[in-house]
């Protein structure tokens, strides 16, 4: 059941993750969370680096996160939000943790990462949905080149610099690739309005 791939970012992808927690709570599928942590461990890697953690601590919060996935699958409700969605909101709090057991002055009191999530309306999800599904739409009509640097750029969390050594490019040629289709992307939701 799991070793079929299937497309990043799509309805199908969401609902084959939710199932495999499903299959993480019900059965303890081993098969079910390496899938999803090869999916999402890095992701939450490159998650913390963003939010100032080092690459060890990255690490170290990421594998954190996928325990929890592991011994909380029970506690996941497809219902209330996506796999991505409580499994960031899970490191976000992680990594707010750590800051505290670290009593480092980077994140003053006020700080708005601290303040508990608002509770999403349901008019504000299916308009989220929507708008991610005209965005998956139009990311589809992209060549396959645009599309490839976006998928490294915003779901791999590659810099410029690391695209273009990974696809074997100019870093000029990745910078205006990547501005070409948000360009495209920018003018086929307009049309969509």
């Amino acid at each position: 059941m799991f070793d079929k791939p299937v497309r990043t970012g799509d309805t199908a992808q969401r609902e084959r993750h939710a199932d495999c927690i499903a299959a993480i709570a019900q059965t303890r599928s081993r098969e079910a969370f390496a899938e999803l942590f090869a999916f999402y461990a890095p992701r939450l890697k490159s998650y913390m680096l963003r939010l100032g953690a080092s690459d060890g601590e990255a690490e170290e919060l990421a594998q954190d996160v996928m325990v929890s996935l592991w011994r909380k699958a029970d506690l996941y409700d497809r219902k209330q939000a996506s796999v991505s969605t409580w499994l960031f909101r899970i490191a976000r709090n992680r990594r707010i943790d750590a800051q505290r057991r670290q009593r480092r002055p980077e994140l003053p009191a006020d700080d708005p990462i601290l303040r508990p999530p608002e509770i999403e309306q349901p008019d504000a999800l299916m308009a989220q949905d929507q708008m991610e599904e005209a965005v998956r739409a139009e990311l589809l009509k992209l060549p396959q080149d645009q599309q490839n640097l976006l998928r490294a750029a915003f779901y791999e969390g590659l810099s410029h610099s690391e695209i273009a050594a990974a696809f074997n490019l100019p870093l000029g040629t990745v910078k205006s690739r990547i501005r070409l289709a948000f360009q495209k992307l920018r003018g086929g939701l307009h049309e969509r309005e």
